[in-house]
């Protein structure tokens, strides 16, 4: 093989023989035109998938203290994870004391 190649005969072997063609003609260009675009409504909020239950508890920060009625929503079917998920809520908000008043579904 041939060391000392010419730089047309490197660009034939890496490219093939395309690579000699001139640049294809352009495409002339067109006036650009406004398109008006169709104008959506605004769509409704979609409705949660998963079912919810709402937790209503009584909750205290001390012992026989001022009440306040806390209320969670939490996207499970479980009564059970839904008590203890208002439970844990409460405790982050300082809450001691609770006092399960119910729990309901919501539509």
């Amino acid at each position: 093989m041939k060391e000392n190649l010419s730089e047309e005969e490197m660009r034939q072997a890496l490219f093939g023989p395309q690579a000699n063609q001139p640049d294809p003609p352009k495409a002339p260009e067109l006036p650009a035109t406004a398109v008006h675009q169709p104008v959506s409504k605004p769509r409704k909020t979609p409705k949660s998938l998963s079912p919810k239950l709402r937790v209503t508890m009584r909750v205290t920060k001390e012992f026989e203290g001022k009440a306040e009625v806390f209320i969670y929503e939490a996207n499970t079917l479980s009564t059970f994870a839904a008590e203890q998920e208002a439970k844990t809520e409460a405790k982050k908000k300082k809450f001691k004391y609770f006092e399960l008043i119910s729990i309901k579904p919501i539509d």
